[in-house]
């Protein structure tokens, strides 16, 4: 009978920071390879740790631990925590943040935007750090409130979920060294009971400072230095610092949408020995039995199906013969045969992690599970003759070796805390996932892919990209799951690169491309910027213009079909040429610019983008269109409704269409220079769009356009346009009555946005009046869009300018303007099979709120490399106090009254509040308290502050609408001014 898989959870992320490795793939193959990483430290080394020379010299100091590099650095922006904060933070609880984050990443669940209730258990080891800010200086009460909070820790959990957004229970999980093995099995209880979706388990351990110890007589510490679990030599413990942090789900749910699981937890269980041992620090081999026996039963297994123990393995001389013998009996009551389970031991290779140590040895269970590879114990030569070797199904491998086949991959893994608290866990190698018929149709499918990176500074965006492009080469995985689970998994910082390609190798070297660019320069930092849909009009118009957007662009396809529904109804035959103009890119070319195929087909496909650009995301904040492009931005304005709009530019193409034929001519120059050139023309040519300050259109008869392009020679820039009709000019004349007739009976509507108007160069706000007979007017009057883009720059400069058509003439204008401008299109030849991708990558690149997510086909969630962390060094001022009698005594002084302190001046005394509180030397006016990492906690000690120095009454709800410094310390000026006033 097969066992029930209901109540199994699978591990979907791991991140991990030990000893000696800089990642988890250097870690495993020093492993494998039987390396010991624990490092010996110089004696000024030690020194400069902080350890005293006496300890130092002293002959039973032993300088060995399993360091970890770059332990007090911490990426504090990425958290939104200012620097004082950081100081006064645990180091463990800095880098539990920074393993949390990257443990969800890795089980693509974006850290801050978590769809899932998540749980935290946390474990850490007691802080020195705590002891050491202490021991060097005094604080003031609220300078010690803000320590205890950093490295208590009551805390560490629930800041994990508030920074992280995560809303399951939080809790701290306390039994010394197997701590973070019985935050598993409460994580696993969590989830079964429906307490949480997801647990997310988390430890350190981390001495401050990092250094070695003294190794007393008849203590657990080695006084050699090395620890050698089960070997004959084994003479004690060796400490080890290190950070784990692991994601768990229920096995159905993550095989449902979740990355290939690490492996499955089966079953966890927990006890205590009690009082039935020698001592409270003893080990009891009854209670160990219990809980490995207790752990079998849970999972449902017996014990013949597991093939490996990772132990607890502390290379002690007592407590290395307890644990054997308890899981010997244990195993071999539940079936195990003699010689079956190997045993590994990671504290030989890395020292003892404490809290952190049994979430470490499951790691590294989980890892020979997937790997199907047993490592030997490292330092390991002769087994030790106190251990009861014979008959036991324990052995001790030699060197790296295969896993038996056909034995299936199952675990156990233990750990012990001091006070008798026993944790074991029993593990498998995860099933394989079957992909589903969508996704699996969807793989390999031979289309272009956003890729796209973010990071809190352009060092990390630089190191995230390279670190990507390197993993991409080296393990060529389907680029739609990797465009999947970045959009999807990741959370969107505010400095970001987006690229796109078919391949692997593409997106690689497109990745590694935009880095070295990052290296030049730093990434711009995006923000929410208004977006100005830009519509162009006619002479952009290309055969199958509205191809490029069919698969890129989400709600394009749908608003497409709705539009050519509508033009359908009016003109059957008509409407079909407009979609075989829109979709067939062999559709003959001199058929689409005609006038009446041309402004309906543009129409349509202005109309289409604006949709698909709305469900994508980006939502307009003005829009405004140039000549026939008028009516598809009044439309998506919400002006004109879509079949009134449908059925106006239809007649309007035909209108123009019946007028004698002209032509259109591009000048480099301003209006009013173009206008005196063509008083003395003698051609009767007109001035019929102003694009900017140095760009104009003239419209007239062909002949007498050539005539004078003729006559102006090289002296100015000119540029025939693609157009048989002169717009804009008395040849238009017989149209407009007809277009006035086809709007007598349309109302439209206010407009929901602002909308430039051709007519006036002006902005109609959102909610003014405006007239039908203005779109039959525009038709002949002179299209003023540079006054309309400068306009809309004028009061948005900061907008991104969107063209939502083919082509990327307004673009250039909006530039000229002074705005951003990102064209969604392209003229025909110049259009790149990934152009509207990319530029929908750039809108994301500049602030906009794309839905990348959206822009993926069915995939597949990855295990992709996590978040480059690399921030700087916070160490407490405090630690580097003199101390002691080491401290310069302070020169006696006669008592003399104290005076009252003088009033500071708001403009320099706010700056040095706010410095003090925050840890930011450098603030300008513009500097937001919360955007640096203030709190409300916080923001109770500068009002404090505030008026104390300044003697005034705080304003406590204005002072925090303010948040910025500028706006604060005008507040202060204010009132100061009254006072004295």
């Amino acid at each position: 009978m097969a066992r029930d898989r209901s109540l199994d959870v699978a591990v979907t992320g791991v991140s991990a920071r030990f000893p000696g490795s800089p990642d988890l793939d250097g870690w495993w193959s020093a492993l494998l390879a039987g390396r010991v990483l624990t490092s010996r430290y110089r004696r000024d080394e030690l020194l400069a740790a902080g350890v005293p020379p006496r300890l130092a010299d002293d002959p039973a100091y032993v300088p060995v631990r399993g360091h970890l590099d770059r332990a007090e650095h911490f990426d504090n922006q990425l958290f939104r925590i200012s620097p004082r904060e950081a100081e006064l933070m645990d180091p463990q609880h800095r880098l539990m943040l920074e393993m949390a984050w990257a443990a969800l990443e890795d089980a693509a669940m974006a850290p801050g935007a978590v769809p899932l209730r998540t749980g935290v258990f946390a474990s850490a080891t007691g802080s020195g750090y705590l002891r050491a800010v202490l021991a060097h200086s005094p604080l003031d009460p609220a300078t010690l409130d803000d320590l205890i909070h950093g490295t208590e820790p009551d805390f560490m959990a629930s800041r994990i979920s508030y920074k992280l957004g995560l809303t399951g229970p939080a809790l701290a999980i306390q039994t010394a060294c197997s701590s973070s093995l019985v935050a598993v099995h409460f994580a696993v209880q969590s989830l079964l009971n429906g307490d949480c979706e997801q647990a997310l388990v988390v430890a350190a351990g981390l001495d401050f400072p990092q250094a070695g110890y003294l190794s007393l007589p008849g203590a657990v510490q080695s006084p050699s230095g090395r620890c050698l679990p089960f070997t004959q030599d084994a003479d004690g413990v060796v400490a080890g610092s290190g950070v784990a942090c692991v994601v768990l789900r229920p096995l159905a749910d993550a095989l449902a949408d979740g990355p290939e699981p690490y492996g499955v937890i089966l079953g966890t269980a927990v006890n205590n020995d009690g009082a039935a041992k020698i001592g409270y620090y003893a080990t009891s081999a009854p209670g160990q039995e219990a809980a490995i026996s207790a752990a079998l039963r849970v999972a449902d297994v017996d014990a013949g199906s597991i093939g490996y123990l990772e132990s607890h393995g502390t290379g002690t001389r007592i407590g290395d013969p307890i644990e054997w013998t308890a899981a010997s009996a244990a195993l071999s009551r539940a079936g195990a045969r003699p010689g079956q389970v190997a045993v590994g031991a990671l504290k030989a290779s890395i020292g003892h992690l404490d809290a952190a140590a049994g979430l470490a040895a499951l790691i590294k269970a989980l890892w020979v599970l997937r790997t199907g590879v047993i490592p030997p114990v490292a330092g390991f030569t002769r087994l030790n003759p106190l251990l009861e070797s014979e008959g036991s199904p324990l052995y001790i491998p030699a060197g790296p070796a295969p896993w038996p086949a056909g034995q299936p991959r199952r675990a156990g893994v233990s750990a012990f805390g001091i006070g008798g608290t026993n944790a074991h866990a029993i593990v498998e190698a995860s099933p394989v996932v079957e992909t589903s018929p969508v996704v699996a149709a969807s793989a390999g499918e031979p289309r272009d892919r956003l890729i796209v990176l973010s990071a809190a500074d352009p060092g990390a965006l630089r190191r995230a990209a390279s670190r990507l492009a390197c993993w991409l080469r080296e393990t060529d995985p389907d680029l739609g799951d990797v465009a999947f689970t970045l959009a999807r998994g990741r959370v969107t910082l505010t400095h970001r690169l987006a690229v796109t390609g078919r391949t692997t190798a593409q997106a690689a070297g497109q990745l590694e491309q935009a880095a070295g660019q990052l290296a030049d320069a730093a990434a711009g930092e995006a923000r929410q910027r208004p977006a100005v849909y830009l519509f162009p009009g006619q002479g952009s118009q290309y055969p199958g213009m509205a191809r490029p957007y069919l698969d890129s662009l989400p709600g394009f396809r749908d608003a497409l079909d709705r539009c050519l529904d509508h033009l359908d109804r009016i003109d059957g035959q008509a409407g079909a040429r407009v979609r075989g103009a829109l979709l067939d890119e062999d559709f003959p070319a001199s058929e689409v610019n005609e006038t009446e195929l041309a402004q309906p087909a543009l129409f349509a496909l202005g109309y289409a983008v604006a949709a698909g650009l709305a469900e994508a995301g980006v939502r307009p904040a003005a829009v405004v269109g140039h000549s026939a492009g008028e009516i598809a931005a009044a439309t998506v304005a919400g002006v004109l409704d879509l079949a009134d709009a449908a059925a106006f530019i239809t007649v309007r193409g035909q209108a123009m269409a019946a007028c004698a034929p002209g032509a259109m001519l591009a000048l480099g120059c301003d209006a009013e220079r173009a206008r005196q050139m063509l008083a003395g023309s003698g051609t009767g040519l007109e001035v019929a769009a102003v694009n900017g300050p140095d760009s104009c259109v003239v419209s007239g008869r062909a002949e007498d356009i050539e005539s004078f392009r003729l006559g102006i020679g090289d002296a100015l820039f000119t540029r025939r346009l693609r157009s048989t009709r002169a717009f804009h000019s008395r040849l238009i004349d017989p149209a407009i009555p007809r277009l006035a007739r086809a709007l007598s009976a349309v109302v439209p509507r206010p407009p929901t946005v602002p909308i430039g108007m051709n007519v006036s160069g002006e902005i109609v706000p959102a909610g003014a009046d405006v007239p039908a007979g203005v779109f039959a007017e525009q038709a002949r009057r002179p299209v003023l869009f540079g006054d309309a883009i400068a306009a809309i720059a004028g009061v948005m400069p900061d907008a991104v300018a969107v063209e939502v058509g083919p082509g990327r003439a307004l673009s250039a204008m909006a530039e000229a303007a002074g705005l951003a401008a990102v064209s969604l299109g392209g003229a025909r030849g110049s259009v790149r099979d990934d152009a509207v991708l990319a530029s929908l990558g750039t809108l994301w690149t500049l602030g906009q709120p794309v839905a990348v997510g959206r822009l993926c086909g069915p995939a597949r969630r990855l295990h992709l490399p996590a978040y480059p962390f690399a921030g700087p060094r916070w160490i407490a001022p405090q630690i580097t106090a003199p101390v002691g009698a080491d401290a310069e005594p302070a020169p006696a002084r006669e008592t003399v009254p104290a005076e009252e302190p003088a009033i500071p001046d708001p403009r320099t005394g706010m700056r040095v509040i706010w410095s003090d509180l925050l840890g930011y030397p450098d603030l300008t006016d513009g500097s937001d308290f919360f955007d640096l990492g203030g709190d409300s906690l916080l923001f109770t000690r500068l009002a404090r502050r505030v008026s104390n120095e300044f003697r005034i009454e705080v304003p406590v709800r204005a002072m925090l609408a303010a948040r910025t410094l500028g706006k604060q310390r005008a507040i202060v000026e204010q009132l100061v001014a009254a006072r004295n006033a």
